[in-house]
Formats: C-alpha cells, sequence, structure tokens
C-alpha cells in the first residue's frame, strides 16, 4: 500500500503544479493587472471601464445576440432531437440529420463570417438567385445566424443525449390514460428535459457571449465584447489594465451560468429502468418532422457549400469556370503550408500530453483514495468557466517577458486548459462504472497499482480515451479565441492566419486552408469513430 500511495503522489503533484502554474498563476496575473495603475492599487481602471459608453454598449450588444440567439438554438436543437428519439421519420433522414447538424463544429468560427458573407452578402448564392440581399449581414443578422450555427451542434448533443434516457413507457400510459397531447408532452417528455434544456440555454449563451471568430468576421459596426477586448490589447493603442478589466467582466455571466447550472441540476431525475419501447407512427407528425429536419440540414449545406464552390471557380462570381488554381497557389507557398503544419503540430501535440493530463486526473479523482483529490473537480468547474479569450490574455500577461512567449509549449498548454472540461467528464464517467474492487483484487494478486491500471483499467476505457484524443484535436484545429492573443510569426495557426487574411481580403485562400481543416478533422473524427466502434464490438463478442 505504501508503494501505490508513492505513485499516486508522484502522479498527483505535478498534474495540481500543472493548473496552478497554467491555470490559477495566470488569472491571479490578470486580476492583478485590473487593479493596478503604474504601482498602485486601485478600482478606478473598473470605473472607468463601467463608466466607457463603448464597453457598455458592447456588453449590451453581446447580451441581446447572444440571449436571442440562445433562445433560438435551444428551441431549435430540442426540436431536432425530438425528431430523433421521439419520431417514426426515416432512419437515413435521422442519419443525416445527426451528421449534419454537427458539421460546422470542424471548422473554425472565424470561417462561418466569411461563408455568410458568400451565401447572403451582396454576391452570395442565395443573393443572386433572390435577385437582391434578403438581409444585411454585417452585424446583428450576421451575429445571430453565425451564433445559431457555433452553438447547435453543442445544444443538439446535449438534447440527444438526455433524451435517449427517457423511458417511453410512459407515452404508452399516458395514452391509455387519455391525456390530452399537450399534457403528455410536458410530463413525459418537456418535464424530464428541463434541466437539460436550461443547461443548453446557458451553454449556448455563454459561448456567443465569449465567442470572437464570429464578431471578427460578420461584426460590422455592431461592437460586442469579444472585439473590444480584442481591439483593447491588438489595437492601434494597447491598454493593458482596460482588457484586463474586460476579462475579468467576461468572467461574470460564466459564473453565473455555473450558478444556474447547479440550481437547474435539481431537475434532473433518473429512471430505474429505461424502456425503448416501439413508438407509434403518425403520419403527419413523422413527415412533418421529417421534412423540418431535411431544411435545417439544407439550409447548413447551402450555407457552406459556398467554402466548397468558391475556391474551385476562376472567378467568383463572375467566372464559375472550374479551376484548382487556387489550391495549387496554396500550396505553393511555403508560409500557408507552414502554418497548416503548425496546426497539425499543435492539435496532435494537444490531444497527445491533454489526453495524458485529464486521463489521469480523472483515474486520481475516482480511482484512488488520495486526500485533496476533489480539487480536481474544482479545476473542472474553473476550466468550464473561463473563456478561452480571457485565459489566453492571462497567459500574455504572464508569460509576456519570458522564453514562454510565442512557444508552441504554451499554446499547447493553453489549449489543454481550456478544453479540460469535456474530456475530465468523459474519462471520470468511464471510470465510475468500471468494477470499483479491481485495484483491491490487483494488490491481493501482488500487482503493483500502476500495474492494474495498464492491465485491466486502460484495456476497458480504450474507446473513452480515442474520443478524448479526438475531442482535443479537433478543438485545438478549431480555435481562435483562446490562441489569438500567443500566436508569433513562426508559431502562426491557420485559424488565426485566417484572420490575417480578412484584412487582405484574401477570402479564396481562407476558403482552401479551412477546407484544410475541414478534411483533417473529418479524416480523424471517422478515424477515431471507427477505431472506437471496432473495439466495442470487439468487447461485446
Amino acid at each position: 500500500m505504501l508503494k501505490t500511495n508513492k505513485m499516486v503522489k508522484l502522479l498527483f503533484v505535478p498534474i495540481i503544479f500543472f493548473f496552478i502554474c497554467f491555470l490559477f498563476v495566470p488569472l491571479l496575473c490578470m486580476f492583478w493587472q485590473s487593479i493596478r495603475m503604474g504601482k498602485t492599487f486601485t478600482l478606478q481602471n473598473y470605473v472607468e471601464a463601467l463608466g466607457s459608453t463603448e464597453i457598455r454598449e458592447a456588453f449590451i450588444n453581446s447580451f441581446q445576440v447572444s440571449f436571442v440567439a440562445a433562445i433560438i438554438t435551444t428551441c431549435l436543437a430540442f426540436l431536432l432531437a425530438y425528431a430523433v428519439h421521439f419520431t417514426v421519420m426515416n432512419r437515413s433522414v435521422k442519419k443525416l440529420l445527426q451528421i449534419g447538424i454537427t458539421l460546422p463544429m470542424l471548422l473554425p468560427t472565424i470561417t462561418y463570417g466569411f461563408v455568410l458573407i458568400y451565401t447572403f452578402g451582396n454576391q452570395g448564392i442565395v443573393t443572386k438567385l433572390f435577385g437582391e440581399p434578403l438581409f444585411l449581414i454585417y452585424g446583428f443578422n450576421g451575429l445571430l445566424i453565425g451564433y445559431v450555427l457555433y452553438t447547435l451542434p453543442v445544444a443538439f448533443i446535449l438534447m440527444q443525449n438526455s433524451m435517449q434516457y427517457i423511458d417511453k413507457r410512459f407515452l404508452l400510459v399516458s395514452m391509455l390514460m387519455h391525456d390530452k397531447p399537450s399534457r403528455r408532452f410536458y410530463h413525459t417528455v418537456f418535464r424530464p428535459m428541463i434541466g437539460t434544456i436550461g443547461g443548453a440555454f446557458i451553454l449556448t449563451f455563454i459561448l456567443s457571449f465569449t465567442d470572437f471568430g464570429i464578431p471578427a468576421s460578420v461584426g460590422g459596426n455592431f461592437d460586442v465584447i469579444a472585439t473590444t477586448l480584442y481591439q483593447s490589447m491588438l489595437g492601434s493603442i494597447v491598454r493593458f489594465e482596460q482588457g484586463a478589466v474586460i476579462s475579468v467582466l467576461m468572467l461574470v455571466p460564466a459564473v453565473l451560468g455555473i450558478v444556474m447550472l447547479s440550481i437547474l441540476d435539481r431537475f434532473n431525475f433518473q429512471y430505474k429502468q429505461v424502456s425503448q419501447s416501439e413508438l407509434i407512427a403518425r403520419r403527419l407528425r413523422d413527415v412533418t418532422f421529417g421534412l423540418v429536419s431535411i431544411l435545417c440540414v439544407g439550409v447548413i449545406f447551402v450555407i457552406f457549400s459556398t467554402m466548397i464552390i468558391v475556391p474551385f471557380t476562376k472567378g467568383y462570381p463572375y467566372d464559375l469556370s472550374f479551376t484548382l488554381e487556387h489550391v495549387q497557389n496554396v500550396l505553393a507557398e511555403k508560409e500557408l503550408t507552414k502554418v497548416y503544419v503548425n496546426s497539425l503540430i499543435v492539435a496532435f501535440l494537444t490531444a497527445a500530453f491533454g489526453v495524458c493530463v485529464t486521463f489521469i486526473s480523472a483515474l486520481l479523482n475516482v480511482r484512488t483514495p488520495l486526500k485533496g483529490r476533489k480539487s480536481l473537480d474544482f479545476v473542472s468547474m474553473v476550466t468550464n468557466t473561463v473563456p478561452g479569450m480571457v485565459l489566453g490574455l492571462s497567459y500574455l500577461f504572464l508569460f509576456n517577458n519570458s522564453s514562454l512567449k510565442g512557444t508552441f509549449l504554451i499554446i499547447i498548454a493553453c489549449n489543454i486548459v481550456h478544453f479540460f472540461t469535456t474530456p475530465y467528464l468523459m474519462a471520470k464517467n468511464s471510470l465510475q462504472k468500471m468494477d470499483p474492487t479491481w485495484e483491491v483484487t490487483g494488490e491481493l494478486l501482488k500487482d503493483s497499482w500502476i500495474k492494474t491500471v495498464i492491465r485491466i483499467i486502460l484495456p476497458n476505457v480504450r474507446p473513452t480515451i480515442i474520443q478524448m484524443f479526438s475531442y482535443y484535436f479537433l478543438n485545438a484545429m478549431v480555435t481562435v479565441s483562446g490562441v489569438i492573443f500567443l500566436v508569433s510569426t513562426s508559431t502562426m495557426l491557420v485559424s488565426t492566419r485566417i484572420k490575417e487574411l480578412q484584412h487582405f481580403a484574401k477570402y479564396t485562400d481562407i476558403f482552401v486552408l479551412s477546407i484544410f481543416i475541414l478534411c483533417t478533422n473529418l479524416i480523424v473524427k471517422l478515424g477515431c469513430d471507427y477505431i472506437t466502434t471496432n473495439k466495442e464490438k470487439t468487447k461485446e463478442l
């Protein structure tokens, strides 16, 4: 038992040290920056920021568009998840819906804006069909559509995962009792989903409120808090104290969101046994939801089709003849190919080291009696609260004058911390479902704790580890806000390079790079899903 304790402590200490160095100290440094003016402590920075008309308007604008986007996204995600689990529409349509809705997750959010411009702008595909722009794409309208596209996949996945655990037998009982359709829907579907619906709303609001990529491309003159923070730090006049204050204020909605999630948690409940009863086919309902599903997926495909069409035309929208010239030009530019290779390196190393950190953290928390292990749950809560842009800025303040500035190491560390929560919860949930006596049995057989982990636990949790790797890789490839303050000329990534290309109006190059990201993420996701499926089938056999 003594050896086991030593090994556990040897793993726990560096994990805690990592989060102290790359999470808590940077955030404290940022808070310190926000309350100092020269060498004195003061709240004057907050007074000036809150008194600034520009910052107040940016906060109000962010709140308005994020709130509306969250309402639309939550309702739409609920309807689409309902279509998957509570209708008897065609299976192919269900599969198309599940794939099509999650497709935008494989692209940087900054690409969404440029795709919207080429779809609904003055020369957009939809504009050409109708003869004139349907609406002004810059400002509130563009942000609203972009935020819905960005947050819909996340909300849909949350709803879908919850709905699969709703016991469908209660629908049959309600029908036998001759309940009205509204009463049946409320008690058998809506009531069990209240906690998830609230959670999806809060999550989509926070994601929209803190996103930088979409406002950077279609924000126009409609200032939001993320672009205001960017201008404070990288604008013509650098204002470190103002940037720090805005970063601290951006944490407020996220913290309030976490508090509300804990309140909503009381509405969640579990069935003793979930029954997968067959649903009764209703032609009108099934056809209606099928058409709505096809329409939603069709809109997403139409919007993102411009990303595929534009790079392969000679001069969109005037010359639509096919060409590979633009792709060849991007491949011929050493700088752009280097940026793509940089993204691959960062994504792979983030996934590899991120899986190690998150899995060991979950392992120590769930499978050991170590004192202080619950502090890792607190770390998970904090990383879930801090927006990527705020975390990146806190790194800039702390490591600005160090040798880590502008290196791959600092970018990878930021990504690992930024995306820690979801893989950690994935690993934690998997480990909690395993037999708690494995370690005891291994100890009785004279095996060390580490041998038990390697021989018994790892093989059983391998599918989860592969999905954790996939999650880290995909997010590291598409993140913009988390690394926008950290990259240098030598460590430039595709997602941040797209922001630079925007200034030179090189939209064709942007789309080519976006296609590279999409194809890379598709290959990794499909590969990881294939390996996971095979492992699960082998385990069943």
